[in-house]
């Protein structure tokens, strides 16, 4: 009989990989403690609630400033003759691409068997339906009449009006539509057998009736798991085209157009790239606080980091790449528009914006090829703020330097954000947060039985599949 690849018990704790992935002298019960006691404590930590109480004053900012937008319109933004989009659309594109690294590293990840994301997908995957979330906000805001967004929709009516199929704003209707979904399900079924786990765990009646709902009948039988892991990979298959699709769609809604610096056949993979670099960054900004927070060092260890970091460091170079080959093809193309607009955003009012992202995506991830800066908790986290910062500047440099200066210059005007712009944008940090936080006390951030399974292969048991422990259990029985 051939030996289980998967079998690492004959090396040296040194050499084992499972050992770099979860830290030694953890067991099930410990395991099952340490996760679930997030949850099921009845103290909640200080930090926690200054963190919540400050999410939520931002979620009341942005309450005043949908309300303001609502009763007056959108003109109490700074949109203007040309600049038709900019803090909306800039912020709408920022969140989706944030969104991108709870599919890819739950999804991508797992079909590819890498052992390494089970510290970190559940809790990417919540983040990946919070930006979701937050990014749904500003395209429904910015139709103007929210309420009649449901046109976008191929709902039969009376007036035998239909959407523009031919629109690539309908189409991101059904892109992001179609990933939140998935997103949610993916997620949700992910969650059922730990949902057992804290029925089973939960002291109050009530907390025990609400998570045996949730589980919906989960006992963790052979049959339970064989479905359980059917419906997980079926649903991983359908999210990892997600990834490509989502942000593929939303770059056409600048590709399609004949705008000078959106139209590009570069947009698709150049935004694909862009959207994994920030959602990364994003991971580490999240991540890095949280395990100091809940001392979850042995859990989420430097490994993760070093990885991660890594994946932030490759995408950037796509990125930057993309960057360049902008440029090349707009000087290449001899097209005197392209040739201006590129000049624009170089010497002109939002030079410093360009320069300033030039900063944040290319030259900062540079300094993730040392392996001791991988490694480093503060100096990550810094950078990973940076390159959160870059991609949205890169957003917003993409979409005003290329309408400010229409084709006519009795055509060019400036624009400048007004306070309700910046508050809707606040805000919708704020309900980031505000959700992420919600999650992390309510729910187990990390994935109970996956980390279990970590434990099966850190003590020398081959067997790492909960199916066929099950089974196994069942024989015996």
């Amino acid at each position: 009989m051939a030996s289980d690849p998967n079998d690492y018990s004959h090396l040296p704790p040194e050499q084992d990989p499972t050992r770099r992935i979860l830290g030694p002298g953890h067991d099930y019960n410990s395991v099952t403690e340490k996760i679930s006691e997030i949850v099921l404590t009845k103290h909640t930590g200080r930090g926690w609630l200054i963190g919540f109480a400050i999410s939520l004053v931002l979620v009341m900012v942005l309450m005043m400033a949908v309300g303001y937008l609502l009763i007056y319109g959108v003109g109490v933004w700074g949109l203007n003759v040309p600049v038709g989009w900019a803090f909306d659309i800039t912020n709408f594109v920022w969140w989706i691409g944030i969104g991108h690294a709870g599919t890819l590293i739950s999804a991508i990840l797992l079909l590819l068997r890498q052992q390494w994301r089970t510290s970190i997908n559940r809790f990417a995957e919540a983040m990946t339906l919070f930006a979701v979330a937050c990014a749904g906000l500003f395209p429904l805001l910015h139709v103007g009449r929210p309420w009649n967004a449901y046109w976008l929709f191929p709902l039969p009516n009376t007036m035998g009006l239909w959407p523009q199929f031919r629109s690539p704003l309908v189409w991101d209707v059904f892109a992001v539509s179609t990933y939140a979904t998935i997103s949610l399900l993916f997620w949700f079924v992910g969650l059922i057998p730990d949902f057992a786990t804290m029925r089973d765990r939960a002291k109050p009646l009530w907390v025990k009736m609400i998570f045996g709902i949730l589980a919906m009948g989960w006992r963790g039988s052979a049959l339970h798991w064989h479905r359980y892991e059917t419906a997980y990979m079926l649903l991983a298959g359908l999210a990892t085209p997600l990834v490509i699709s989502v942000h593929t769609v939303v770059s056409l809604d600048f590709a399609v157009s004949v705008i000078p610096g959106w139209h590009v056949t570069i947009f698709p993979p150049y935004f694909v790239a862009g959207a994994i670099f920030s959602g990364f960054a994003m991971v580490l900004t999240l991540t890095i606080p949280l395990r100091k927070a809940y001392a979850l060092e042995d859990f989420i260890t430097t490994r993760h980091l070093d990885n991660m970091a890594k994946i932030v460091l490759a995408t950037g170079l796509i990125v930057a790449y993309g960057y360049f080959m902008e440029i090349y093809m707009g000087l290449y193309s001899t097209n005197t528009y392209e040739v201006s607009m590129l000049k624009n955003r170089w010497h002109g009012p939002y030079a410093p914006a360009y320069w300033a992202l030039i900063l944040c995506n290319i030259l900062t991830p540079q300094l993730l090829w040392f392996k001791a800066i991988r490694q480093w908790p503060a100096v990550l986290f810094v950078i990973a703020i940076i390159v959160n910062i870059g991609m949205w500047l890169e957003r917003f440099v993409i979409i005003v330097t290329s309408l400010h200066r229409d084709f006519l210059p009795s055509s060019w005007g400036m624009f400048y954000p007004t306070v309700w712009d910046w508050a809707l944008y606040i805000g919708s940090i704020g309900l980031f947060f505000f959700l992420l936080l919600l999650f992390i006390r309510v729910l187990p951030m990390i994935s109970v039985f996956e980390m279990r399974e970590l434990v099966s292969r850190q003590q020398g048991h081959p067997q790492t599949s909960p199916a066929g422990q099950a089974a196994r259990m069942e024989e015996v029985t």
